[in-house]
C-alpha cells in the first residue's frame, strides 16, 4: 500500500472525529465553535454552519477511507489508522473545547 494511503486513513479519523460535535450540537440547535466563526474555533456558529460543517467533515472521511485507500471492513491496520487518527483528533478537541467553554 502507497504511503498516502495511511495518511488518507489518519485524516479520514480525523474528520470524522471533528464531525461528530459539529454535526450533534448543529442538531440539537446549539452554537458551537467552527473554523468559521470570529474568532475561528474559539468564538461559535450557528446551528446550521456546524451541520453543515459537521456533514462536510462525514462526507471527506467517507472519500478518504473508500476512494483514496479502498478500506474494507474487519480489523486491520487502516481501521486501526482511522482510529488512532479519530482518537488523536478527539482528544485534542476535548482539551481544546474544554478550554474554551471554561470546563
Amino acid at each position: 500500500m502507497a504511503w498516502y494511503v495511511y495518511l488518507a486513513y489518519i485524516a479520514a479519523g480525523a474528520c470524522l472525529a471533528d464531525g461528530v460535535p459539529q454535526f450533534v450540537m448543529g442538531i440539537s440547535g446549539s452554537k458551537f465553535q467552527s473554523p468559521f466563526a470570529k474568532p475561528p474555533g474559539v468564538g461559535e456558529s450557528s446551528p446550521l454552519v456546524n451541520v453543515l460543517w459537521g456533514m462536510a467533515n462525514f462526507a471527506i472521511g467517507y472519500v478518504l477511507i473508500y476512494w483514496v485507500g479502498g478500506m474494507v471492513c474487519g480489523f486491520s491496520l487502516p481501521v486501526l489508522l482511522v482510529f488512532i487518527g479519530a482518537l488523536a483528533t478527539a482528544i485534542g478537541l476535548a482539551l481544546h473545547f474544554g478550554k474554551v467553554r471554561g470546563s
